[in-house]
């Protein structure tokens, strides 16, 4: 089982304190291939990426709205897996992947239960996206129920948006 890096002392960056730090590995053998590092902390994921140039991408943990992970038969013989974490509204895409990395169930339950703690820090839990549009309207399905109802917040009832 991997034990965090825990740095002592209050955090001196809006990122918090270095909780994980990892470089992906090569899927055979599990050796470090060392062109790209993550690096987790309590309000932050770093991906690194180069050896000459460098390219530094960070995303807020409240902004990951799902985590998964990946185990593929090699991976699985080298102890080794990958973390695909569902970003909402990033400009480095809609989801980043850690692939090929060591201690993958620890890393995905941490990213879990940080992002969720962050978004409740700042209080960003309503106003996730949680509806599904399909284009179906699905107000006439209850016909007992209120249509003045408002899911996007724009002030305008959704039963006239059609």
């Amino acid at each position: 089982m991997a034990d965090p890096i825990m740095e002592s002392g209050p955090s001196l960056t809006a990122k918090g304190n270095l909780v994980f730090k990892e470089t992906t590995r090569l899927r055979f053998f599990g050796i470090p291939w060392p062109f790209t590092h993550y690096q987790i902390y309590e309000n932050d994921l770093v991906v690194i990426k180069g050896l000459l140039n460098l390219d530094e991408d960070d995303c807020y943990l409240y902004k990951i709205a799902d985590v998964n992970i990946k185990r593929t038969l090699g991976q699985r013989i080298f102890g080794l897996s990958t973390i695909t974490c569902f970003v909402a509204s990033d400009a480095s895409g809609d989801k980043i992947e850690l692939k090929n990395i060591k201690h993958g169930k620890e890393i995905k339950d941490f990213l879990l239960s940080q992002s969720e703690a962050c978004r409740l820090r700042r209080r960003t839990v309503a106003t996730q996206n949680l509806s599904y549009h399909d284009g179906h309207n699905h107000m006439d399905e209850y016909p007992g129920m209120d249509h003045d109802v408002d899911l996007n917040h724009d002030g305008i009832p959704d039963d006239l948006q059609r």
